[in-house]
């Protein structure tokens, strides 16, 4: 079964992530986490990746879709992938598409944690304290925040008119969205 999770930076896509790989026994595919290994390893796309960060960027579809490309290839991944944050543009979400297609997959459930920017506020301050978390700089989330509202609208809209796309107040407590989120796999 493969899962696509949305919501914005802070709206919960990780931890129901973690929650569902390990009830599925898939794989998280954290373009985030992806990213944040590039810049710890220190190679020439996490500088790329920093320098877009600092300035509420987002990462070029060109590298998310080439780390993405081998996850998906992966046979001992195919039909087990929880998209923790991917894709972020169209042209990422027909990537997928494409990508999936060629590997004879589909994606079964979407899921859109829906946030409010005050609740997204709390949860930052809070991780950045329990998690310390490098990029979780309040002002830096605002910019993406609003940059991945802005840029997510045409992925949202892509995949809102399919029988597979659900909404979710992502303002709920996590145990609430994970409940709602189990409801539909019967777990």
């Amino acid at each position: 079964m493969n899962i696509i999770l949305f919501g914005p930076p802070g709206a919960g896509k990780g931890t129901q992530a973690k929650y569902l790989v390990t009830k599925l026994n898939s794989f998280q595919i954290s373009t985030g986490d992806m990213l944040r290994n590039e810049i710890q390893n220190d190679t020439e796309i996490g500088k790329m990746i920093i320098n877009d960060m600092n300035e509420g960027k987002f990462i070029s579809d060109e590298i998310v879709n080439k780390l993405i490309k081998n996850v998906v290839q992966d046979p001992q991944k195919k039909n087990k992938l929880i998209f923790d944050g991917y894709p972020r543009s169209l042209s990422q979400a027909k990537n997928l598409d494409i990508l999936l297609e060629h590997s004879k997959q589909k994606i079964d459930f979407i899921f859109f944690l829906n946030v409010d920017k005050e609740t997204i506020i709390a949860r930052i301050k809070k991780r950045k304290v329990l998690e310390k978390r490098s990029d979780d700089d309040l002002d830096t989330i605002l910019k993406r925040y609003d940059t991945y509202m802005e840029t997510t609208k045409p992925v949202l809209d892509f995949y809102s008119k399919n029988s597979n796309f659900y909404e979710i107040d992502g303002s709920q407590k996590i145990d609430q969205i994970t409940n709602k989120i189990s409801s539909f796999f019967n777990l």
